[in-house]
């Protein structure tokens, strides 16, 4: 594709960092870093990787926090998850 090619514009948008991090500040004031440590991450910087690359532990963390799905904060993270190839490795892998 080229750059002057348009994509089709994808239906998953994952929050904006900035969202996940104000939600959680509307909840109890506590900003990431007091999370982070409220989470037993005494280096936040570990707990903002989430917003870099997938962490599962963390997502959960989060999402729980927010009484969401972490699918609904990062649904690109988890829309490949659930495809027909992805649930066919699954079904052979607990046949192994």
């Amino acid at each position: 594709m080229s750059k002057t090619e348009s994509r089709p514009p994808s239906r998953l948008r994952d929050w904006h960092r900035e969202d996940v991090k104000a939600a959680i500040r509307k909840k109890e004031g506590l900003s990431m870093a007091a999370f982070a440590k409220l989470n037993g991450y005494e280096n936040p910087s570990t707990f903002y990787n989430v917003f870099k690359m997938p962490y599962p532990k963390i997502e959960r963390i989060i999402a729980d926090y927010l009484d969401v799905s972490p699918s609904d904060i990062w649904p690109t993270r988890y829309a490949n998850r659930s495809t027909p190839e992805i649930q066919s490795l699954r079904a052979k892998a607990r046949v192994a």
